[in-house]
């Protein structure tokens, strides 16, 4: 089964929030489950047509190409996606220019900052898709695996707060929480959905999003990996019949009496992580697919080593019928309360 007619609906990472250098990394205990209730297929099937050549890289930038993928991928609660309208960004984004809204999301969620929860780690990312306003007071941003998008946020101190506390937080938080923080610092953790109607045009992301590492600021393997791979899958999402939309709309569709073409968007990241294992992808299938029964709707699926001659299986494989390609899986995440970390 297929999925391409679907109805439409009216990590800064350029790293995990800083710490100092003395304090140690605490994993992120978010539920993860070793189970496969989904489709599962051993290795990426050959390309059935011509595909881009494998970029050079330099000789000291070796891809790693025996590593496991299986649990590379870093635990997170909430991606924020912001959209820059750039292709690169310096090797920390939050000292790239225009970068305000980074710096106010790290400051709160940072280490000790006002917002951070260890259990609900939170991942900064810029992305190649364009703000909806050019006024630098205005920000965008997707949420995943939260399938939101706020295309007006406007860039002050308590906006900012708000967007957190009222999308990004956990609508509960955890049990450690509950035992040894005070009814007040409990409520800071927890999610206010009163805050979300401070934004305007809040939507649901209803199309497939398709996310590739291109951060060459921080490291060349993605930086000249990541355009070369945001071209091949726009040619095999447009050749599978998908419609390929240069990002999601910024406004919901209605529903074209059910019969609606699935669409997809492809974008260039910055840094999630694992740069040896470039090219790095994330497939972000939009939960309003559940109605078609697609097994991977409401997930966020990340790939390891992808390369031109890998993408028409990942669209056709993964994109259209929902399997997951083990060789290729680094992890993934799925949108529950709390969130479901997934493993093979």
């Amino acid at each position: 089964m297929s999925f391409l007619h679907a109805p439409r609906r009216a990590l800064f990472t350029s790293s995990l929030p800083r710490r100092s250098a003395a304090a140690p990394r605490r994993s992120i205990p978010i539920p993860s489950f070793p189970t496969t209730p989904f489709p599962v297929i051993e290795s990426c099937p050959a390309p059935t047509c011509e595909c881009r050549p494998y970029p050079q890289f330099p000789e000291d930038l070796p891809i790693d190409r025996k590593q496991n993928l299986n649990g590379t991928m870093a635990a997170y609660g909430e991606q924020i996606l912001i959209a820059t309208g750039k292709d690169d960004w310096t090797s920390k984004i939050e000292d790239d220019e225009n970068s305000l809204f980074q710096r106010q999301l790290r400051d709160l969620l940072v280490r000790n900052g006002e917002l951070c929860d260890p259990y609900h780690n939170v991942m900064i990312t810029n992305s190649s898709f364009a703000p909806a306003s050019r006024d630098p007071a205005i920000g965008s941003a997707y949420l995943f695996p939260s399938f939101r998008y706020l295309p007006r946020i406007p860039l002050t101190a308590p906006s900012v707060r708000a967007l957190v506390k009222g999308f990004v937080k956990p609508r509960d938080i955890h049990p450690v929480h509950k035992k040894v923080l005070p009814a007040e610092q409990q409520a800071v953790l927890a999610r206010d959905e009163t805050l979300q109607r401070e934004f305007e045009g809040v939507r649901e992301v209803d199309e497939v999003v398709v996310l590739i590492c291109g951060h060459g600021g921080r490291d060349a393997r993605c930086g000249v990996l990541g355009p070369v791979l945001r071209d091949e899958f726009g040619e095999k999402l447009q050749k599978s019949g998908i419609v390929l939309r240069a990002q999601p709309e910024l406004e919901a569709q209605d529903a074209d009496d059910g019969k609606a073409k699935l669409s997809a968007s492809v974008g260039l990241i910055s840094h999630i992580g694992g740069h040896k294992y470039a090219g790095n992808v994330i497939v972000y299938i939009p939960k309003t697919l559940a109605r078609q029964g697609h097994p991977l709707a409401g997930k966020g699926v990340w790939y390891g080593r992808v390369g031109p001659e890998q993408v028409e299986g990942v669209v056709s494989e993964t994109i259209v019928h929902g399997r997951i390609i083990k060789e290729l899986f680094r992890g993934g995440i799925e949108d529950t309360e709390p969130r479901s970390i997934i493993r093979l």
